[in-house]
């Protein structure tokens, strides 16, 4: 079963790294380069956020996304990632990353849809062993009663996988409809509609919906990034 094979995998496991935004989406396809090529085997990244970033997704237009002159203002960098998916808000201290590149025979004989659910297995199973009461929505979220834990996304390139799922255990949602266009037209009572890792559990969203609050790289590569107007030439929407 793909659960079994993820399991007995042998994993390279990267320490943290701290970067700007736009070294870790670049890192995402360096490292997935790698591992394609048999110089890593199945890796798995953890990142730390070091500046306010707005990550939109492969196919998405910056212009129709986001407020490109607010995110200036309040210190967000605009970046795009390799995957698809909708824009995510991500703050230093409040948001955690992790990266998983592997072979696509790991999920062999399961949907696109349920691979995530398998990929993030463990990651649900460490937020039941911390008393968090985590369980999987389709397609890509991590829930709990208090609401959503983490989102993710995919892009699939040459018989692999990149998966990574960002968890916010911290976010002032205020800020959402000044940044990102979605949530001004979907945000209704609470929680803002906008494809982002939200309200987590031992904590949630303050009564009066202002924030939401948790309870509990390698060197010398070359990384480049292309312009925000372009999207991923071969990137597979989640």
């Amino acid at each position: 079963m793909a659960a079994d094979r993820l399991r007995d995998a042998s994993w390279e496991v990267l320490p943290i790294g701290a970067y700007p935004a736009h070294t870790h989406m670049a890192l995402d396809e360096v490292l997935l380069e790698q591992v394609i090529l048999g110089r890593r085997p199945p890796t798995m990244r953890l990142w730390s956020w070091i500046e306010r970033a707005l990550v939109i997704g492969s196919h998405q237009s910056v212009r129709n996304e986001v407020d490109v002159d607010a995110a200036r203002e309040l210190g967000f960098q605009v970046t795009r990632r390799m995957s698809g998916g909708g824009t995510m808000l991500c703050e230093p201290d409040g948001t955690i990353t992790y990266s998983l590149y592997l072979p696509e025979s790991f999920v062999a004989g399961i949907s696109f849809r349920k691979s995530y659910a398998v990929i993030d297995e463990w990651a649900v199973e460490a937020f039941n062993g911390l008393g968090v009461p985590a369980s999987y929505h389709e397609i890509n979220d991590i829930i709990s009663p208090r609401g959503k834990i983490a989102g993710a996304a995919q892009a699939r390139r040459r018989g692999f996988v990149l998966h990574h799922t960002t968890i916010a255990h911290s976010m002032d949602v205020d800020l959402l409809p000044g940044l990102v266009y979605a949530s001004r037209v979907l945000r209704g009572g609470g929680a803002p509609a906008v494809s982002f890792p939200g309200a987590v559990p031992g904590g949630g969203i303050d009564p009066d919906g202002s924030r939401a609050r948790c309870g509990p790289g390698p060197g010398g590569v070359e990384v480049r990034h292309r312009r925000l107007d372009q999207p991923h030439p071969v990137a597979t929407s989640a």
